[in-house]
């Protein structure tokens, strides 16, 4: 029965998180409230680590996700759960597209998307905010970060490194 469930959860999450990995996080919230498979922290966890790992980050949670709850077999039904949609969606995609490729609607249609993946980034990151920043040595470190990123532009790896060594020698 939880097998059925976490390949559903994940599809569901599949089929409606239009816009990247990161667009997953909301769906990953109500998981952690609606079943309890992890907790707020151990999500958390989760997207520090698909964050700095390679791969897909929607992938990669959900791998997590599954491997936490059932195991390996977990980790590889939360996965393909999460994958399907978008294989079936480009199939059907591929066979349309050509089709209806110059209508007017069809563009509409996908431009119409990129304010709910919009939307659904700025909460995940408003979330993770409530989460990461809860005290005045954090929120410093983030304003921080933030003004190195937007004013010294390094490669994201550099960031990535010397964010995981502050966390390692501050302890957090």
């Amino acid at each position: 029965m939880i097998w059925w469930l976490l390949f559903f959860e994940f599809f569901k999450i599949g089929l409606f998180a239009l816009g990247g990995g990161l667009v997953t996080i909301p769906f990953l919230f109500d998981l952690s409230a609606k079943y309890g498979w992890f907790s707020s922290q151990e999500l958390f966890d989760m997207i520090a680590i698909s964050e700095s790992s390679p791969g897909p980050i929607g992938v990669n949670m959900a791998t997590y996700v599954g491997f936490k709850t059932l195991g390996i077999l977990g980790g590889i039904v939360a996965t393909a759960g999460l994958v399907l949609p978008s294989v079936i969606i480009v199939i059907i995609v591929a066979k349309v597209l050509e089709k209806y490729r110059q209508s007017n609607t069809f563009e509409n249609l996908m431009y119409s998307i990129h304010p709910a993946a919009i939307a659904m980034i700025l909460y995940a990151g408003i979330e993770l905010g409530k989460m990461v920043l809860i005290s005045p040595m954090l929120i410093g470190i983030g304003i921080i970060f933030w003004g190195a990123i937007h004013f010294i532009k390094l490669h994201p790896i550099v960031y990535i490194v010397l964010g995981g060594i502050i966390g390692v020698i501050l302890k957090l």
